[in-house]
């Protein structure tokens, strides 16, 4: 039975990202309000990439940062007609899980958290002497190859994708916030960027978060976001999967019994 009639909840992740948390909200009674906060462009230049690329079966690890990478990496590996591939994959949660065995790799380790610092603690054990190949986006944290070259590894970056803001956005949102009949009951944030850029979209349209909506995080790390613009989450995912998110809202918004 649905339990979350009436609820509208704002999604603010990519658009070709959001259907699937959409149509678990759907099938608990809400309304999902799609404005994303990010959308995904090219980098600058994929030459580091490309570079990367060509001698990747010499690296001992190729690492995914997240379903995005994934599918970069696939794009441009295909462009390239690359068969060879290093001898261990590592990625860091169930999405890019599901992204990779979607391309046809084999993943040998997934953290059991699903944030850049369980990662990269699961790979010290690897990293003295070997060599890692971490494709992730512009604005990834360095978390990940800084304790791996702490711990001896020799660690390449490639920069697969930037996040950025979507313009048409600021139109959406200032409908959506301009009379407290249209606010949203809850928000979710499913990455740091979600955050940073929802707040500065508001900002640039001379607006801010009106109290009493809660904010949904997916994960320690954009909890982390929200704190810095001065916006405690109202709740938090106990695992950084989308079901999970879900579960935290419904927990806080169905009915009391």
């Amino acid at each position: 039975m649905p339990t979350l009639t009436n609820k509208r909840i704002l999604i603010t992740r990519t658009r070709h990202q959001a259907s699937d948390l959409a149509a678990q909200l759907e099938a608990l009674g809400a309304t999902p309000i799609l404005i994303p906060t990010i959308e995904i462009a090219p980098p600058e230049t994929y030459a580091p990439l490309d570079a990367a690329l060509t001698c990747l079966r010499t690296y001992d690890w190729l690492v995914f940062t997240s379903a995005n990478a994934v599918e970069a990496f696939h794009h441009r590996a295909q462009f390239q007609r690359l068969t060879q591939l290093p001898k261990h994959i590592a990625v860091i949660g169930p999405a890019t899980l599901r992204a990779a065995n979607n391309i046809g790799l084999t993943v040998d380790l997934v953290p059991p958290k699903y944030i850049a610092e369980s990662l990269a603690q699961a790979l010290l054990p690897e990293a003295p002497g070997k060599s890692f190949l971490l494709i992730r986006a512009a604005e990834a944290r360095d978390t990940i190859p800084e304790a791996l070259t702490a711990a001896g590894a020799i660690v390449t970056i490639a920069e697969a994708y930037r996040n950025q803001i979507p313009p048409d956005s600021i139109s959406a949102l200032q409908a959506l916030f301009s009379t407290p009949a249209n606010y949203p009951d809850a928000i979710t944030f499913t990455s740091a960027s979600t955050a940073r850029n929802l707040i500065t979209l508001l900002e640039t349209a001379n607006q801010t978060l009106p109290p009493n909506i809660a904010l949904a995080s997916i994960g320690p790390i954009t909890s982390q976001a929200l704190r810095e613009f001065g916006y405690e989450p109202t709740l938090e995912a106990a695992e950084a999967t989308i079901p999970s998110l879900v579960q935290s809202l419904l927990d806080h918004l169905r009915p009391s019994d």
